[in-house]
């Protein structure tokens, strides 16, 4: 039986699901017009190991994280959107003829894309979006190219599968992250060429992202995050590593009083250092010297006063990211949580505006 179109409603949501190296992490927006509203997140610890530099090790341990994760948050919605890491993914934007049909463009993406991708087309994923016309030449348009090893997305939509959801999208957290700050930079003051410099550090791993305007034109990542300082609390205090991870959640309350000088102010002084590496790679391989604005995004994000101490080091406006800033929140959700929460919540922000059409 066909639907009837006053009843068939268009896109419809899904959850953005962000498995992460210690956690997973779900959100469900609901849209109005430009608008969007919270319905419900919740956020999931991981077993040690389960994911490992963003790949999933135990499929089955994951999967339990996020039936957990769902059952906590009470969505009804089962088809989410995952990502991928930059890393695991080739990007290429390529010039091609605007007047090719679909099937053409395809055609010779697939050839192209032998040139650009290091392994056999049998073992990659692989797709495609018009970017709009090129600068170049006319008649042509921009596309950009992604490639992504298909065991890396099948692991994705396995772990998915055995946990009773659908993966509407598989998406890379780069992408994620600039559909994220569109939510954001309206606390910018509107300019030509606004250069961001967007720097998610997480667990385990820490990406930066540069938009110009809004799009990503540099992404890296480097092994840096959040577990450096929980390790170095647990050896020095003698904690499990649940005890050291709450001490560090509730700012030291309860460690001793070297904690600040001995242990916190060093690893603040290392996230700088991080940022500052970060920032070099990027201005010694584009044509761009400076940033205008730092937004800091990740579980460290959060930490009392490392904005501040970035911007001062840095000599640059630090923010910290917060992409509900202009939302509303349902009733059953708890605000002061989600915005304690908000910096980490980035990807999974990204993830949850994509739309599946019906």
């Amino acid at each position: 039986m066909g639907m009837l179109p006053f009843l068939n409603k268009g896109p419809k949501a899904m959850l953005g699901l962000d498995i992460s190296s210690t956690a997973v992490k779900l959100l469900e927006l609901s849209r109005n017009g430009d608008r969007y509203r919270v319905e419900c997140y919740a956020v999931e610890p991981l077993p040690p190991n389960a994911v490992v530099d963003k790949n999933i090790n135990d499929v089955g341990a994951t999967a339990e994280a996020i039936r957990k994760v769902v059952r906590r948050s009470k969505t009804r919605l089962r088809q989410a959107a995952v990502a991928v890491s930059g890393s695991a993914v080739i990007t290429k934007t390529l010039e091609m003829p605007a007047d090719l049909s679909d099937d053409d463009l395809e055609a010779r993406i697939a050839l192209e894309a032998e040139q650009y991708i290091p392994f056999s087309l049998d073992e990659v994923n692989l797709d495609f979006e018009v970017q709009g016309p090129s600068a170049k030449g006319e008649g042509q348009v921009e596309v950009l190219l992604a490639a992504c090893r298909s065991e890396t997305v099948e692991q994705r939509v396995s772990t998915l599968t055995e946990a009773e959801l659908q993966a509407g999208v598989v998406d890379v957290e780069a992408y994620a992250i600039e559909r994220a700050y569109t939510l954001m930079e309206r606390q910018f003051p509107p300019q030509e060429q606004l250069v961001v410099a967007v720097i998610d550090i997480g667990a385990t791993m820490t990406a930066l992202s540069v938009l110009v305007d809004g799009k990503t034109v540099y992404t890296r990542e480097q092994l840096f995050g959040g577990r450096q300082l929980t390790d170095e609390i647990q050896r020095r205090y003698g904690l499990s590593s649940e005890e050291a991870g709450l001490a560090k959640r509730q700012g030291g309350s309860g460690l001793p009083d070297d904690y600040y000088p001995e242990v916190l102010e060093p690893f603040l002084d290392a996230v700088v250092q991080q940022v500052t590496r970060s920032l070099q790679f990027f201005y010694s391989s584009s044509s761009y010297s400076d940033v205008d604005y730092i937004l800091l995004g990740g579980g460290v994000a959060a930490m009392d006063g490392l904005a501040d101490m970035v911007g001062q080091k840095l000599n640059k406006p630090t923010l910290v990211a917060n992409p509900f800033l202009d939302m509303a929140v349902a009733s059953r959700v708890n605000s002061q949580a989600l915005a304690s929460e908000a910096p980490s919540l980035m990807i999974a922000a990204g993830l949850a505006m994509r739309e599946k059409e019906y």
